[in-house]
Formats: C-alpha cells, sequence, structure tokens
C-alpha cells in the first residue's frame, strides 16, 4: 500500500520490549501498541507517524494508558460534542537553565517579554520552527505567543473534539522533543521552574459543550460552573504534579484551596469571557490545569466534573503530598 494512501486502519497492532522501558509485568516483557491515529511525518518523506496505545499481553491496557481511559468516558455520550482549546505553555532550557538567560543573575525583570518583539525576546525561532512542524503534521495547532517570562511561550491547541484534543496535544509535545534534540535543548513542562517572581507555566483549558455554544448556552456554563465548585478538591489532582507550587493566587492564578469564577478575570479558577457573557453563549477557560498535565486525563476530568459524570479516579495519577494540605486548608475556610 503507497504511504500516502494509508489510513490508521492499515496499521498493524505490533509490540516492544517493555523491560527496556520498565512497563513489563513479570516474565512476559512485550509490551502490544494499537494504532489510533495516523499523521503526516513532520521530518521524513514518505513516510507516516502513528500514535498507539499500549497494552500488556493479556489485552488490559498498559498502567500509563490513560487514553482508553478518557476515550470511553468521552464515548459514553458523544451528543455533547465536547470541545477543548489547550494553552501549552513552556521554557525552552539549555544546561538546566532558561535559554538566553544570563551566565550568573537573571534577566530583566517580566513586563516586556509578553507578545513581546525585540533583542529581549528568546527563542522565537525555535518556537516558530515547532509551530511550523506543527503544522506540517496536520495538527490542530492555531497559534504561538511569547510569554510573561523570557525563554517562556506559548502554544495553543485545538478546537478539538473530544479524545482527539489529548491526541493532537501529545503529538505536538513529541515534535517538540525532536527539535529540542536537534539543538541540544530541553522543552520544560514545569509548572514552576524558575522560583520567586517569575511566572510559572499553565496548560488553560478553555471548554464547552453543545449546548454551551448553542442560544441560552451561558446558562449551562454557570452549572458547569456550580458543579466544578462541587468536585474542585478532586478536580485539581488531574491538573499536573508541583502545581501547588504555582497556583499560590499570586502571577495570574487563583488558590487551589478554593473554587472560584467570574467574567473577565484572571485571579480565578474559571474565567467566563465578556464576548461569552455578551453573546449569552460560547464556552470558559479553567485556568487552574498545569503545564505538565497529561491531556487526556485532565480534559476528561473537566469534562466529567462539569457536566456531572463519573469521570476517572485519583488512583490513575501518583499521589502528591500537597493534596492533603489543600484539602486542611478548603476545610480551614468552611469553617
Amino acid at each position: 500500500i503507497s504511504i500516502t494512501a494509508a489510513t490508521v486502519a492499515d496499521m498493524p497492532v505490533w509490540n516492544f520490549d517493555g523491560s527496556s522501558t520498565n512497563q513489563h509485568r513479570g516474565n512476559n516483557t512485550e509490551i502490544i501498541i494499537k494504532p489510533v491515529a495516523l499523521y503526516d511525518h513532520p521530518f521524513l518523506d514518505n513516510a507516516k507517524a502513528c500514535l498507539c496505545e499500549c497494552y500488556y499481553p493479556d489485552g488490559t491496557p498498559e498502567k500509563a494508558n490513560t487514553r482508553k481511559i478518557a476515550n470511553d468516558i468521552f464515548e459514553k455520550s458523544l451528543e455533547q460534542v465536547p470541545m477543548f482549546g489547550l494553552e501549552q505553555e513552556y521554557f525552552i532550557f539549555k544546561n538546566g537553565k532558561p535559554f538566553m538567560w544570563p551566565e550568573n543573575g537573571f534577566p530583566a525583570a517580566q513586563g516586556d517579554y509578553y507578545c513581546g518583539n525585540g533583542t529581549q525576546v528568546c527563542g522565537r525561532e525555535i518556537a516558530l520552527e515547532h509551530y511550523q512542524a506543527c503544522l506540517r503534521v496536520g495538527l490542530k495547532i492555531s497559534g504561538v505567543n511569547a510569554e510573561v517570562a523570557p525563554s517562556q511561550w506559548e502554544y495553543q491547541v485545538g478546537p478539538c473534539i473530544g479524545i482527539e484534543s489529548g491526541d493532537h496535544m501529545v503529538m505536538s509535545r513529541w515534535v517538540f522533543q525532536k527539535i529540542a534534540e536537534k539543538y541540544g535543548l530541553d522543552i520544560n513542562y514545569d509548572p514552576k521552574p524558575i522560583k520567586g517572581d517569575w511566572n510559572g507555566s499553565g496548560c488553560h483549558m478553555n471548554f464547552s459543550t453543545k449546548k454551551m455554544r448553542e442560544d441560552g448556552g451561558l446558562d449551562e456554563i454557570y452549572k458547569a460552573c456550580e458543579r466544578l465548585g462541587e468536585t474542585f478538591l478532586e478536580d485539581v489532582k488531574f491538573y499536573g504534579g508541583d502545581n501547588n507550587q504555582r497556583m499560590t493566587g499570586i502571577h495570574e492564578t487563583s488558590k487551589l484551596s478554593e473554587f472560584t469564577h467570574g467574567v473577565g478575570t484572571r485571579h480565578t479558577s474559571v474565567r467566563i469571557g465578556n464576548d461569552v457573557a455578551k453573546a449569552g453563549k460560547g464556552y470558559f477557560e479553567d485556568r487552574r490545569p498545569g503545564s505538565n498535565i497529561d491531556p487526556y486525563i485532565a480534559t476528561v476530568r473537566l469534562y466529567a466534573s462539569s457536566m456531572g459524570y463519573e469521570g476517572p479516579s485519583s488512583s490513575v495519577i501518583e499521589p502528591q503530598s500537597w493534596w492533603a494540605t489543600l484539602e486542611a486548608e478548603a476545610n480551614a475556610k468552611k469553617k
């Protein structure tokens, strides 16, 4: 079959040595890979890039296969047409520090970098090379901009429907790894890589359902906010490790120990745009997710909690020591 005519249905189920990646169980070391999506290869001619799910030989999903968990939930209510737009922030690093920062000390304070132009901007060529490569792949990448700190950038993935959002985010990160490898760089997705008076990195999730996008949808948005106010202590567990270091109530963030929402606000858990409030329909932005989210498990958790559905269990996430502190803070505020 011609590679140009190939579809994901033409791709065979394959396997690899799970003992080399610490994914195997027992003596049977094979991990089975099942193709789920096919894309144009960004760097090779006459080639495709195939996204796969991992399974154990007995057919059960490999423990890190959160795509299967998310897709099972999305598939239960396709009529809702959940739409996502993800804002992936990151730092470009070289030799353990932000790219192009002074060898000793720090650059000028934040203020002139966000969406900036000029010599103070660090790494534009890398950010744009990634953007163009994602377009060649066919990913729904819809923009790129310099962020608040020098060498910090953002790109947007979406609008995507359901599981497609996680797929396109995972592929965009894979593309970036390849580009960074070429230049001896690292793409840093830590929520707070530079301590002190420097912005952390998030992955804001813009979300809507079919009803939210229709006339009268603003009421559905407020209903979703009410539900999120009931589940926020569990929801934030899905929003990235060490995210408590970023979500402090400053640097355009809210506090994880409470749930808040508002129109045009950037110090709240959720922002409803002024244009949405005026139109009476649209979407809302969850500003809590950190830059290191698992896009599958984070998007489906937001969807499920917003709709009042049963979502994924936090047992699929590595526990964080700050969860207990967060719960204690939230309980203290209730008193």
